[in-house]
């Protein structure tokens, strides 16, 4: 069934919210529970279906699992090694930071190739290189990924700024005796929390937050309980929706230092905005902000994230002049934009990395789609400013990546609602008739597979 967003716009934003955790750090650290026995316990987890679905995987390993009020506990006692069906990973992305914990503790990995966001081409060729470079044998064929052989802390030069295979590497660096140094590694807000993770475990890191990151490993790591950060990406999402609606928020449990880029194309382009680092509130007035038109540009963090610039594009929308967006990292980016223009958005689309946004316009309600989960997002942000009545289809992509946007909005005063089909409000149920199938799969599938 398809579950819409039905949103009035019109309504400026007003209020205080709080940030939820951060999905892109917590399906890592899920995954470095594998480097330990014992129980590891993860605070602040945020109630999604991606999570839901890391930790079925984990249950299909072996593992014993709780998610209760945004606590995760997980045993790894009995865990061992299985090669993976597609069912339960073709569909999340995430589940590829497994190969790294999964090959370090026993030798050997096999799954099918992960799903996700359709975003363009998304190889597993950086996470590969990773592991030959620590003693790896790649077995993959087609349809299959298989890595073993017994690792050896070394030097991993990555073949690019990968977020996902840097996880994976540190992961593994971390339970192996000595010293291993990992060049071009991403150094995005979630890597970090990987970083302290591992630290937690027993490991030690030195250039957190770095492109050359040395990780000085052990064989006897034990389980860690950590609270995941807050979700950066969320903060920003909400920021430009107090912009675009000319609303006045402000949002607690905000990292400044993961957003240095962000803020600062927010004053570029005119927005009002404050920081108050003792309590971590960002201030967002959009009621006297004048928005002028900019140049952004993605990039490797600390630049301005790709995750953040579908949002960017709507307020560009009600910019003065012309901006420029530049997606450098994905060629399925752009793609909401043909949605922004279905609701009168003057847009040029270049190439399929470059678009110029002509503003201001009034946007005018229409049926609209989620891309991806920032698109998704995108055309409700789209929706919360434009006159009329917006609906905003295949919002699963977007509950992948946000923990009930939908109620955070209403409470800032949005009028958003989350119906079928026939237009009836639904209730949010987050182990959806899809996930209780899977659930029996892992059952029955963990029943029959045979360990590696």
């Amino acid at each position: 069934m398809d579950i819409r967003y039905r949103i009035e716009g019109g309504r400026p934003l007003r209020g205080d919210v709080s940030i939820a955790g951060s999905k892109n750090a917590a399906l890592p650290l899920i995954a470095a529970s594998v480097l330990a026995k014992g129980e590891t316990v993860l605070h602040n987890v945020p109630d999604l279906r991606d999570v839901r679905v890391m930790l079925s995987i984990l249950e299909f390993l072996g593992a014993r699992t709780s998610f209760v009020n945004n606590v995760v506990r997980i045993d790894t006692s009995d865990l061992q090694s299985r090669a993976i069906p597609g069912e339960f990973v073709s569909k999340l992305r995430g589940s590829i930071v497994l190969m790294g914990p999964l090959l370090a503790r026993f030798g050997v990995v096999e799954m099918s190739y992960p799903g996700g966001c359709v975003l363009g081409k998304r190889p597993v060729d950086a996470h590969i290189v990773a592991f030959e470079q620590l003693g790896a044998e790649d077995m993959s064929t087609d349809d299959v990924l298989h890595l073993q052989g017994t690792l050896k802390a070394g030097h991993v030069i990555l073949p690019e700024f990968s977020v996902t295979a840097t996880e994976n590497a540190i992961m593994a660096a971390a339970l192996l005796p000595g010293e291993t140094i990992i060049e071009l590694a991403a150094a995005e807000p979630h890597v970090q929390e990987v970083q302290h993770f591992v630290e937690a475990m027993g490991a030690e890191v030195e250039g957190i937050g770095t492109h050359t990151v040395v990780v000085r490993g052990s064989k006897d790591l034990h389980t860690a309980e950590y609270t995941v950060t807050s979700d950066y990406l969320e903060a920003g999402t909400l920021a430009l929706g107090a912009l675009v609606t000319g609303g006045k928020i402000r949002i607690h449990n905000v990292r400044r230092d993961h957003l240095t880029a962000f803020t600062n194309a927010l004053t570029r382009m005119g927005a009002t905005w404050k920081y108050d680092m003792e309590d971590r509130v960002l201030f967002v007035d959009g009621e006297i902000s004048s928005l002028t038109s900019i140049k952004v540009q993605s990039n490797i963090f600390p630049g301005f994230p790709t995750d953040l610039l579908p949002q960017l594009g709507v307020a560009m929308t009600q910019a003065k002049g012309v901006s420029r967006l530049f997606e450098c990292l994905f060629e399925g980016r752009m793609a909401y934009l043909y949605e922004l223009e279905k609701m009168g958005a003057q847009v040029e689309v270049l190439n399929s990395h470059q678009a110029l946004i002509i503003g201001p316009t009034r946007l005018r309600g229409r049926t609209v789609t989620s891309n991806d989960i920032r698109a998704g997002t995108a055309m409700v942000l789209a929706g919360l400013c434009a006159e009329g009545e917006t609906l905003v289809t295949d919002i699963h992509y977007i509950e992948r990546g946000y923990d009930r946007l939908d109620e955070k909005l209403q409470s800032l005063g949005a009028k958003i609602e989350r119906i079928d089909e026939s237009g009836v409000v639904t209730r949010r149920d987050i182990v959806s008739a899809q996930e209780k199938v899977t659930e029996k799969a892992v059952r029955a599938a963990s029943a029959a597979a045979p360990s590696l």
